[in-house]
C-alpha cells in the first residue's frame, strides 16, 4: 500500500479549493459585461443559480460516495467535469448556452470543496486540523486579491470568455497531484445509493428555487417544495443507506451549523453577487472597481480563518461563533445603510471587511464542530451535508434576490428588457434615452437596495441561531475525537 505524501496532497487541495474560491470572484466581476454582450437580464441570477443548483444538488451525493467508495476517485471525477463545464461555459455563445454549461460545472464543483475538506479531515488530527484548516483559507485571501483584478483585466483586454477557460491549467495541475501523491485504503462494502432520496432532495431544491424566485409569480413552487421535502425525510428515516442520514442531526452542532450555515451563505452569495452589479450598473465604475468592493470580505475571511484555527483550542467553539455571526451583522448592516452612490467607497469596503473577518471566525468554528461531532464512517457525508446546507442557502438568497431585482426592473411594462440589457454593458447604456435611462437607474437601485437589507436580515436570522449553539466537548480522549485520529492513511 503507498503511502499518501501530505504535503503535496495538501497542496493539490488547497489548488481544488483555489479554482472555487476563483470563480466567485471573476464571475461576479465579469456578469454585467455578459449581460451587456449576450442580453438576458431577467436571467442574470440563472448564471449564478444553476452552478449553485447543480452543485448542491449532487454535494450530499458525492459525500456518501466518498464514504462508500472513497475519496480520490470521487474527488478526481468532480475537478475533470468541472474543467469540462468551464471550457463549455467558456465557449458559450448565449445566455441559455452559457446557464446549461454553468449547470455542468456545478455538477463537478459539487465534489471539489466538500470532498477536499473530507480529505483534510482524515489526513490532520483535531489539534492539526484547527491550525490547517484556518491556514487553508488563506487559499481564499490569494484568490480575493486576484481574482477582481485578474477579471477586470480580461475583461477589458480580452474577452469574457477567459473568466471560465482560466481555471482549466489549474485544474490540470490538482488533477496530476492528486492522481499521484494521494492514495488511500478503502473497505468497500456492497452498498447501494439511495436514488429514491436522491431524486426527492434534487426535485426539493428545484421547486424551493421556482418558488422563492418567482416573486408573486410560480408561488405554487413553495407548496411543493414543502411536500417533496416530508416525503424526502420520510424516505430518508426507512432508507437503509440514506443520502443524508437523519440521525446526524441529532447531534446539537450539526443541527445548528446547518442552519447557520444556510442563511449567512444566503448573505454571502447575494453579496458577491449583486455588490459589483450595483457598483458597475448603478454607480458606473469598471469591473475591477466592482471586484473591489467584494475583496475586503473575501481577504478579511481567510485572516479571521487563521485566528479562528489557533484560538478554537483555548476558547471553544461558541465564543467564535457567536462573535464572529454578531461581527457580520455589524458589516451587513453598514453595507445596507451606506451603499449609495454618494458614499465613499472606502466606507463600504470597511463594512465588507467587518462582513468576512466575521464569516471566517463563525464559518472556520462550525465545520470543524461537525467534523468533530461523527467518525471518520459518517465525517464526508457530515461534511457533505454541511456544505449542502450552505450552497442551498446561497441558492435560495441569490435566487430570492435576482427575483426582486427582475420584478423591479418590469415594472413598467412600456420599458424594453434590451434596454435594461444595454445598462448592464460596458458603455452603460449609451444610446437609450436619457429619460428611459434615468427610469431604469432608479429601478435596478431600488431593487439591490432592497436586496442589501435582505442580505442584513440573513445574517441576523444567523446570529440568532448561533445563540443555541451548544458548549462542545474538544477534549481529545474522547471517543469522536479517538477515531479523528484513526483516519485509514
Amino acid at each position: 500500500m503507498r503511502t499518501t505524501h501530505r504535503p503535496l496532497t495538501t497542496v493539490a487541495l488547497a489548488t481544488s479549493i483555489f479554482m472555487a474560491a476563483l470563480e466567485v470572484t471573476v464571475v461576479s466581476t465579469a456578469m454585467p459585461t455578459v449581460v451587456g454582450e449576450l442580453g438576458g437580464i431577467q436571467s442574470y441570477a440563472w448564471v449564478f443559480t444553476a452552478y449553485m443548483l447543480s452543485s448542491t444538488i449532487t454535494v450530499p451525493i458525492y459525500g456518501k460516495l466518498a464514504d462508500l467508495y472513497g475519496r480520490k476517485p470521487i474527488l478526481l471525477f468532480g475537478i475533470g467535469l468541472f474543467l469540462v463545464g468551464s471550457i463549455a461555459s467558456g465557449l458559450s455563445t448565449t445566455m441559455n448556452m452559457l446557464i446549461a454549461f454553468r449547470t455542468l460545472q456545478g455538477l463537478g464543483a459539487g465534489a471539489m470543496q466538500p470532498v477536499a475538506l473530507t480529505i483534510i479531515g482524515d489526513m490532520y488530527t483535531l489539534e492539526e486540523r484547527a491550525k490547517v484548516q484556518g491556514a487553508f483559507s488563506a487559499v481564499w485571501g490569494v484568490a480575493g486579491l486576484i481574482g477582481p483584478v485578474t477579471g477586470g483585466l480580461i475583461v477589458k483586454y480580452l474577452s469574457w470568455h477567459w473568466v471560465f477557460f482560466i481555471n482549466v491549467p489549474v485544474g490540470i495541475i490538482t488533477f496530476a497531484l492528486l492522481l499521484a501523491f494521494f492514495h488511500e485504503q478503502v473497505q468497500r462494502k456492497p452498498q447501494q445509493l439511495d436514488f429514491l432520496g436522491a431524486g426527492l432532495l434534487a426535485a426539493w431544491v428545484v421547486a424551493l428555487l421556482v418558488g422563492v424566485q418567482g416573486v408573486g409569480q410560480n408561488l405554487w413552487g413553495l407548496p411543493v417544495a414543502a411536500v417533496l421535502l416530508v416525503a424526502f425525510i420520510m424516505v430518508e428515516r426507512r432508507a437503509a443507506d440514506p443520502v443524508i442520514p437523519m440521525s446526524i442531526f441529532k447531534h446539537p452542532a450539526i443541527a445548528i451549523s446547518s442552519v447557520a450555515g444556510a442563511l449567512f451563505s444566503a448573505a454571502m452569495f447575494g453579496s458577491t453577487t449583486y455588490v459589483p452589479l450595483y457598483v458597475q450598473a448603478v454607480l458606473g465604475s469598471t469591473p475591477t472597481v466592482a471586484g473591489g468592493m467584494i475583496t475586503p470580505m473575501i481577504v478579511g475571511w481567510p485572516i479571521a480563518s487563521v485566528f479562528a484555527g489557533r484560538l478554537l483550542l483555548t476558547s471553544g467553539f461558541r465564543p467564535l461563533i457567536v462573535g464572529g455571526l454578531g461581527l457580520t451583522v455589524v458589516g451587513t448592516t453598514l453595507m445596507a445603510l451606506l451603499l449609495k452612490p454618494d458614499s465613499p467607497l472606502l466606507v463600504l469596503q470597511l463594512a465588507m471587511a467587518l462582513f468576512g473577518i466575521g464569516l471566517g471566525f463563525a464559518s472556520t468554528a462550525l465545520l470543524i464542530a461537525v467534523q468533530t461531532s461523527v467518525g471518520w464512517e459518517l465525517r464526508g457525508v457530515a461534511t457533505a451535508s454541511n456544505m449542502f446546507f450552505r450552497t442551498i442557502g446561497g441558492v435560495i438568497g441569490v435566487g430570492l434576490m435576482g427575483g426582486v431585482m427582475v420584478s423591479q426592473l418590469l415594472k413598467d411594462p412600456s420599458i424594453p428588457i434590451s434596454a435594461a440589457n444595454a445598462l448592464l454593458g460596458p458603455e452603460h447604456g449609451h444610446g437609450v434615452p436619457p429619460e428611459m435611462l434615468k427610469t431604469l437607474s432608479g429601478a435596478l437601485s431600488t431593487g439591490l437596495t432592497i436586496n442589501f437589507w435582505l442580505i442584513c436580515a440573513f445574517t441576523v436570522a444567523a446570529f440568532v441561531s448561533g445563540l443555541f449553539f451548544p458548549k462542545v466537548s474538544r477534549n481529545l480522549s474522547s471517543p469522536v475525537a479517538a477515531a479523528d485520529a484513526a483516519a485509514p492513511h
